[in-house]
This record gives structure tokens, C-alpha cells and sequence, in this order.
């Protein structure tokens, strides 16, 4: 009851003060859509924590519907970028693949097991295709078909769907049970898969 009153207790003023109010706005989408979800956070509960007037929000993004889009497409670019930097300094096809299920264990703790927010976010708008959602999940797939084609598997595209299938189980999984085990389990599901699809 004590974390119920404290997730819908009026929002203090957290937002930069020296960033502009679109930014301002973005970033108190991004925390607050990730921890309550877009539907239940309403624009004065946004307002308020980005410490911004109403006018600000139809003069930056049009309307919450275009604040939405705003944040998946900073959540895809971020996500995209992490990516990036785990995998740097590896060189190993399969080892760069098995990093999604390393960066998502991280990001389960981080999130406090709320899941794939891509996922969360296609729930809550059903019918309606989210382009930054269907951009990051043929960015997620694209790099996996690659990164299996330099590995030497066969039917790489099709192995990947595979990886990208157990991915998501993973991630549902994980947000049910409230662990890092049903990645971790996943992780060598998709190790396997990948060895024996090996040449």
C-alpha cells in the first residue's frame, strides 16, 4: 500500500531547470512512461514533473500522442547506442548476439523487472503500429541475421527470428516472475540454438 501511495503521490519537481522545456518534457516522459506506463500518466502529471506550462507541450510536440513517439524513438536510439558500446571491444559474432540477453539482464534490474518497454508500450495501443517500436525490433532481428551470417550459420535470417522469438519470452518471463532467471535460461537456449545451427 506504502509503494501504491508513493507511485501516485503528486510528483515533485525533478526536471533540469536549465533544459528547455521540450527536453525537460521528453525526460520526465521517459521516466515516468517506463515506471507507470503512457496511458497512466496523464498530461498534468507530466506537466507537473517536467515543471512545465501546458502551452509548452502543444507548442514542442503537438499533442501526447506525439510525446510518445518522441520517447520510443529516444528509447530505440539509446538502446541502440548501449548496444553498441557493450560490443565494441568483442569480436566474436556469437558473443555480440548473446550480449542482447546480457544487456537485458542488466536492464531488468534496472527497471525493477517492468519488462521489454517496447513490448509494454505496443500492449497499451493495440491495432496501432508505433513506428520507433517496429524500427527497433527490424534493427534487433537485421543485426542478429548479420552477426549470424559472419558466425558461418545456415539460414541466418531464420535462426535470428528464432533468437528474436526466445528474446522475447525472456523478457516476459523475466517481468512475471520478477527475475533474471528466465533470461539467463534463455541465454543458453539461444547459445544452443546458434551451435547447433553452426556449419
Amino acid at each position: 500500500m506504502d509503494a501504491l501511495k508513493q507511485a501516485t503521490a503528486r510528483p515533485r519537481r525533478t526536471a533540469d531547470p536549465v533544459a528547455s522545456p521540450a527536453e525537460r518534457l521528453l525526460a520526465s516522459a521517459t521516466k515516468l512512461f517506463a515506471a507507470q506506463g503512457i496511458r497512466a500518466v496523464g498530461i498534468d502529471h507530466l506537466l507537473r514533473d517536467a515543471a512545465v506550462a501546458k502551452a509548452s507541450l502543444y507548442s514542442t510536440y503537438g499533442s501526447k500522442e506525439a510525446l510518445v513517439i518522441a520517447y520510443l524513438t529516444r528509447l530505440d536510439l539509446r538502446d541502440r547506442n548501449r548496444y553498441q558500446e557493450s560490443v565494441a571491444d568483442v569480436t566474436d559474432p556469437v558473443a555480440k548476439v548473446l550480449a542482447f540477453f546480457d544487456l537485458a539482464i542488466t536492464g531488468a534490474h534496472a527497471r525493477d523487472f517492468r519488462g521489454c518497454l517496447y513490448a509494454n508500450a505496443a500492449t497499451e495501443f493495440p491495432g496501432t503500429e508505433l513506428e520507433p517500436v517496429s524500427a527497433h525490433r527490424q534493427w534487433l532481428l537485421d543485426t542478429v541475421a548479420d552477426l549470424l551470417k559472419q558466425a558461418g550459420v545456415d539460414h541466418p535470417v531464420e535462426v535470428a527470428r528464432d533468437v528474436q522469438l526466445i528474446y522475447d519470452g525472456a523478457q516476459v518471463g523475466s517481468k512475471v516472475a520478477r527475475s533474471v532467471l528466465p533470461i539467463e535460461q534463455a541465454r543458453r537456449l539461444a547459445e544452443r540454438l546458434i551451435t547447433q545451427s553452426d556449419r
